[in-house]
């Protein structure tokens, strides 16, 4: 069994009636491939590490806004049972958290 088209898909470009006359008659077959120089670092070398800091950064912002709101709501329930509770009386010994205005 004899091939007469271009083997496999190295060049689809060049005619089938072309190619059988160069096999025919011996002459050579010049491909010429365009390609483009690549000469900088693609993306992905930059948005991995771009993506790595940036998640980093929201999850460190999170955490801080999330111990902050912690932060303030046990400071306002402190100051709400300190209000609703009068004076503190242990032993004996009484303390006033808060003065009064009067």
């Amino acid at each position: 069994m004899t091939r007469l088209d271009p083997p496999g898909n190295l060049a689809p470009h060049i005619p089938t009636d072309a190619y059988r006359r160069a096999q025919a008659t011996g002459q050579p077959v010049v491909i010429v491939v365009h390609t483009t120089d690549h000469t900088g670092r693609p993306l992905g070398h930059y948005l991995y590490p771009l993506a790595v800091a940036t998640a980093s950064a929201v999850g460190v912002f999170a955490t801080v806004a999330a111990l902050l709101a912690l932060l303030d709501f046990a400071a306002h329930t402190a100051a709400q049972i300190a209000a609703a509770t009068g004076p503190l009386s242990v032993g004996g010994i009484s303390l006033k958290l808060f003065g009064s205005k009067r």
